[in-house]
């Protein structure tokens, strides 16, 4: 008991000394700060500089605080990766351009360009991916593709009421693609990566084959580092009649950081889309540099999507759209993934603001070159919240106070026909269009004829204003039947302001009955020239062309089976019914009294009747 009296006491002690500690320490501070506030009362400037230490103080403090998070995110990065890997970099920027067209119509180019600081060529094994898709990544290691180029477009790009396209592709679908110089077996290597592209874009890749693809000699120069121009290394191949639809646009989407859940593929709504009256979409994968020094290389995937809507039509006579006009949605942030996120809005041709009015405005222009033009465009930052305003919703508007503009002359543009009549013989017309006044320009023509359109080489002319055009470069690949397309790549000189056309007579060959599609009747589709112009680059296409075919009559097996088969039934059937058939005399049935008189008879044990 003693024990415990003296151990209570000693607690109680030593918390009243904690106390009169404690009261002596507050006075203390008190009594500093009212000195602090004196001297704050008489010395203005002295409270403000010491004000500015605080918060330098302060500053600094939280500058070593972030200093030191990252030095332990550092080194808690360095403990999970060896030290013999690099850390990768990447990153990812997303713009829309919109463009008002002379004709009524709204051009919209999307763009998502995912950079990533990272090396493919030389074997090494990528195992993390953060932006830049997994199976893109892994189709570039396994097949060794130093670049890749496709589209799928649906719908042709009228460039007379249009004008030059952001970005151009024909209608189809489009591959081509540069191997590394690694690869042994490049046509091996080509069929399988296009079935393995048909998977991941869930199109009709896998159709193509050697009668439908070419080796360019001078066409199709890689666009990103290592001009090499060994022409072994690539291929290019055309489907002018794949179908575009929702198959070909989910999986596409499926490659976006954000996929379209956030950022500017929220707007890429399907049912939207495809009621256009253009839409392309593609992915281009090359190297490119990092610096300007190119030291270091980096991986650039640019996904498009252009997209033409006719808005004068479907506004029932108002001339002005909006984005949930054309996208049934509006834009509330940007992609969280993307360093950069943007709206540019075309304003070249509205420069006092007569033709048409923006909505909201926004202070920021900028200049590009685009295609050899300078153009004029206003910004809207989406990763700014002042874009967004108070509604958190941006839904750009814009409404035309002029009338329909007069239709355009673009430069350079090009058409292409078939003439002839009869189902034996024929001629292509590829008509090429310089409506510059005064200025030449070179232009390399591409084009790829499948075999069974023979053509006759030696009838091959090039006329410009009446006179003969000689190309001072021709490459022509003939074809082999049911093995390899016809090649033709020609340098031309255009003149200007003038038309070239070029024409070449074929002959139309007879297919097998198991080479004819479904509906043979509908015709053949011929791929599209292609055109390249070297003083600003600038690819043009035509139209592709629809050729009909002998084609012979396939009801007319339906009609013989049809025959055969009655023939069979009626006069073979009969005959073999009157031989193998037994015939037997049946007796008549008694009658009633007779069968009741034998079974009384039968009864009484006598026979029947």
């Amino acid at each position: 008991m003693a024990a415990h009296r003296c151990s209570r006491s000693a607690v109680l002690l030593f918390l009243c000394a904690l106390s009169l500690f404690i009261v002596a320490d507050s006075q203390e501070t008190a009594s500093n700060g009212g000195q602090r506030d004196n001297n704050a009362v008489d010395s203005p400037q002295a409270a403000t500089e010491t004000a500015e230490r605080a918060v330098e103080e302060r500053r600094w403090e939280a500058s070593e605080a972030e200093a030191a998070a990252d030095r332990q995110d550092t080194s808690a990065a360095e403990n999970e990766l060896p030290a013999s890997v690099p850390r990768p970099k990447d990153d990812f920027q997303e713009e829309l351009v919109i463009r008002p067209l002379h004709s009524g119509d709204i051009y919209a180019s999307f763009q998502f360009r995912t950079v990533w600081e990272t090396d493919f060529m030389k074997g090494n094994k990528v195992s993390h991916y953060r932006l830049f898709p997994k199976s893109l990544g892994q189709v570039i290691s396994k097949f060794s593709v130093r670049e890749l180029h496709i589209s799928f477009t649906q719908g042709y790009w009228r460039t007379m009421r249009w004008g030059q396209p952001y970005q151009p592709s024909p209608p189809g679908a489009e591959l081509w693609v540069w191997f590394q110089d690694s690869v042994t077996d490049v046509d091996g290597t080509w069929k399988e990566l296009t079935n393995v592209l048909s998977g991941i874009f869930c199109a009709s890749l896998n159709f193509i084959d050697s009668t439908n693809t070419v080796q360019p000699s001078a066409s199709f120069k890689p666009l990103g580092i290592g001009n090499v121009t060994d022409h072994r290394f690539l291929r290019y191949a055309t489907l002018p009649r794949e179908i575009v639809c929702t198959e070909n646009l989910t999986p596409w989407k499926k490659l976006l950081p954000c996929g379209s859940k956030a950022g500017l593929a929220v707007l890429l709504k399907s049912e939207k889309l495809f009621h256009s009256t253009f839409h392309s979409q593609a992915v281009h994968i090359r190297p490119v540099c990092q610096d300007w020094e190119c030291k270091t290389t980096s991986w650039e995937l640019r996904q498009t999507l252009n997209v033409v809507f006719d808005l004068h039509t479907s506004a029932q006579g108002k001339r002005e759209w909006s984005l949930f006009k054309m996208f049934s949605r509006t834009l509330t942030e940007a992609c969280p993934l993307a360093s950069s996120s943007k709206i540019y809005i075309d304003v070249t041709d509205n420069p006092q603001g007569d033709q048409f009015e923006v909505s909201p405005a926004t202070p920021l222009l900028s200049q590009a070159v685009v295609l050899g033009d300078r153009r004029t465009f206003s910004v809207y930052d989406l990763t700014q919240q002042i874009t967004f305003g108070t509604v958190r919703s941006l839904n750009l508007l814009i409404r035309w106070k002029s009338s329909e503009g007069d239709m355009l002359r673009p430069l350079l543009h090009a058409e292409r026909y078939v003439a002839g009549y009869g189902l034996q013989t024929g001629e292509i017309h590829t008509l090429m269009y310089n409506n510059h006044p005064y200025r030449s320009f070179p232009v390399l023509l591409l084009d790829s004829v499948p075999w069974y359109l023979r053509l006759y080489i030696h009838t091959l002319t090039v006329t410009s204003k009446g006179k003969d055009n000689k190309p001072s470069y021709i490459h022509y690949q003939p074809s082999k039947d049911r093995v390899r397309p016809h090649l033709l790549e020609m340098l031309i000189q255009l003149p200007p302001n003038s038309v070239t056309e070029v024409t070449v007579q074929f002959e139309r060959a007879l297919l097998k009955w198991t080479e004819y599609t479904p509906d043979p009747n509908h015709g053949f589709y011929v791929g599209f020239p292609c055109k390249e112009e070297s003083s600003y680059f600038v690819r043009v296409y035509t139209e592709p062309l629809l050729v009909n075919l002998p084609t012979p009559d396939f009801s007319m097996p339906y009609n013989v089976i049809c025959l055969t088969c009655t023939v069979v039934a009626v006069g073979y059937g009969s005959l073999y019914n009157l031989l193998t058939r037994s015939f037997q005399i049946e007796e008549p049935s008694p009658g009633l009294a007779k069968r009741i008189a034998n079974i009384i008879r039968k009864m009484r044990g006598v026979p029947p009747l």
